[in-house]
């Protein structure tokens, strides 16, 4: 009985907070004409921006995912000074509005800071702009992920003092016996942090120049087409956003399931 009323729960709770909203946009987009979505759907500005979004989160994930594996090491296995405040200091992205994070990044990297020393080669108001603005916004995700898995292997010892007993040295203790038991989690960061970087706008529509074929990414483009009010544009965009999102995930879901769960 009490599973009966958790799992209704959860389905309630699914659908008024995902389903419902997505089915409102799939619902407007396809009472609308289709010679209109089809038209919006083809727009060049709308592919190019949804392609860049998808490339420079996908970067963004990949970026993340090795530093991210690295900072959970070093905070885990290793003591140093500061080592607390440090850690605390991990979640300072999650904290900040994204705006203020645009306008932080812009007052560092602005032709009044570090980009007078750059020349020509500035980062405000570049595509760079939007992959760091993206880079800073997800940066706990990867080492949130794997930083428990590592604790609770560094936790329980046994584990290297069994792969030592069979003459591992420390480099194949890593590669063979730690890193496989950190795939999960890893993958699982790099997902939140793809995802999140594909949504990202507060802070990317301060420091990108949002010029079409340039720098403008889909979040910023679908923001504009509201502006516009064309409710069918930012719908249909949405909406192929989404769907690049859902086959993103079951790729990601794939991977996971075929190359880790079953090794195990």
């Amino acid at each position: 009985m009490v599973e009966r009323r958790m799992f209704f729960f959860i389905v309630v709770h699914f659908s008024f907070i995902v389903l419902l909203p997505l089915y409102a946009i799939f619902r407007y987009v396809y009472n609308s004409p289709w010679d209109i979505v089809m038209k919006k759907a083809s727009n060049p500005v709308a592919i190019h921006s949804i392609i860049l979004s998808f490339k420079l989160a996908f970067i963004t994930a990949i970026i993340n995912s090795f530093f991210g594996f690295i900072i959970a090491w070093c905070l885990v296995r290793y003591k140093f000074k500061g080592r607390k405040w440090f850690n605390a200091a991990i979640d300072l992205p999650f904290s900040m509005p994204t705006s203020v994070t645009g306008l932080t990044l812009i007052k560092l990297y602005g032709s009044k800071g570090l980009g007078r020393f750059l020349g020509n080669n500035q980062i405000i108001y570049t595509r760079k702009a939007v992959l760091l603005a993206m880079i800073f916004t997800t940066f706990p995700f990867v080492v949130r992920s794997i930083q428990p898995v590592l604790e609770k292997v560094t936790e329980n010892i046994e584990l290297e003092e069994t792969a030592w007993s069979f003459s591992y040295d420390d480099d194949r203790t890593f590669k063979e016996v730690l890193f496989p038991l950190c795939i999960p989690p890893l993958l699982n960061g790099f997902t939140l942090t793809f995802c999140r970087a594909l949504g990202e706008f507060g802070s990317i529509v301060l420091v990108s120049g949002n010029f079409p074929f340039e720098d403008l990414v889909s979040s910023v483009f679908i923001s504009q087409t509201l502006e516009q009010y064309d409710y069918i544009g930012a719908c249909v965009i949405s909406s192929m956003v989404i769907l690049g999102a859902c086959v993103f995930l079951f790729i990601m879901f794939w991977f996971r399931y075929y190359f880790v769960l079953r090794k195990q």
